[in-house]
């Protein structure tokens, strides 16, 4: 099988395309055809060799796949089966899916919803999938359309652009940040009703701020979220998934004990199953999928390192990139 391979050599990690024997292939009840994978942030800071998390190589990087079960050993699964497989360390510790062959657990999986084929599944990949998550968090804690505007920070990324596109069907009012005013058109086509810039959020900013928010998905942290709290409507939610400008949070309590705002922090890389499932079901009813192939880009494997390049001099920011391991 050909993958993405990631070596240390003197303490730095190389990556290298290769042929590989299957029987290499890590433990697992559950063998997979890789047909697709995507690229995220993540996926780029292992290829460049900045992601601390690896710790055992050689390593096959990538955090997502989706394709067809070739042989199982899990109840819940057949030959045939087309499933989609988002985190739980895959890529980090357990090798992934930039290549065209897979072993995992079957408890990692989730089938693919027959209304997407598997380029699409991982067109949403763990962005898309994670964007569901940051709506579900804000309409458990009450956020409704009739509320108020909702805020979606890094608006023109992956993640960004499936939250505007579902919010937006759902009928909520989307106000998208980005610091790239010529994606104005791009994110207007998604459904966000208006743009700011991400200036306007990224410096440091006063405890409490008129209240103008009901919610927000917010990718960037630091500052960013910190006034997106001081912002929010009273009992306003922000759901937080990223740290693109920064890990800090300089904040106060205000927000939160004056105006019952909710930080609600979202991951996906261990989220529960039936929560997984319920966001790959909701993500079938209510994407568009439309707007879903205007936001994908296609690459080869071969394709990868120079991607990341782009990525992460963040020349590559608008919506998903998806990986056919066998082109």
């Amino acid at each position: 099988m050909k993958a993405l391979i990631l070596n240390k050599v003197d303490d730095e990690v190389k990556p290298l395309i290769t042929e590989v024997d299957e029987s290499q292939l890590p433990d697992g009840d559950v063998s997979i055809d890789v047909e697709y994978s995507s690229l995220n942030y993540k996926d780029s800071l292992a290829v460049a060799g900045f992601l601390p998390s690896i710790r055992s190589f050689p390593m096959v990087p990538g955090i997502d796949m989706a394709g067809t079960v070739t042989l199982s050993a899990h109840p819940s699964y057949k030959s045939g089966d087309k499933v989609v497989l988002n985190g739980w360390g895959v890529g980090e510790t357990h090798w992934g899916g930039y290549a065209q062959k897979a072993r995992v657990k079957g408890d990692w999986l989730v089938p693919i919803p027959d209304v997407f084929s598997t380029k699409q599944a991982m067109a949403i990949g763990t962005a898309g999938y994670t964007a569901m998550l940051c709506v579900m968090a804000l309409q458990r804690n009450g956020v409704s359309p009739d509320q108020g505007e909702v805020l979606v920070t890094g608006a023109a990324g992956g993640v960004g652009s499936v939250a505007i596109s579902v919010l937006a069907k759902l009928g909520y009012t989307v106000v998208a940040s980005t610091g790239r005013a010529e994606e104005e058109a791009y994110l207007k086509s998604l459904g966000a009703s208006s743009i700011i810039n991400r200036a306007d959020l990224s410096e440091p900013g006063k405890p409490m701020t008129k209240e103008r928010w009901a919610g927000a998905v917010d990718t960037v942290g630091s500052h960013t979220l910190a006034n997106i709290c001081a912002g929010l409507k009273y009992d306003g939610t922000v759901a937080a998934t990223g740290m693109a400008q920064g890990r800090d949070l300089p904040a106060t309590v205000m927000p939160f004990i004056l105006r019952s705002v909710t930080l609600a922090g979202v991951d996906s890389v261990m989220a529960p199953r039936e929560r997984r499932m319920e966001a790959w079901s909701r993500l079938a009813d209510e994407l568009d999928l439309k707007h879903l192939d205007s936001m994908t880009e296609e690459i080869a494997l071969e394709d990868i390192p120079e991607a990341v390049a782009l990525q992460l001099k963040g020349a590559k920011t608008r919506g998903r990139t998806v990986v056919n391991v066998n082109r």
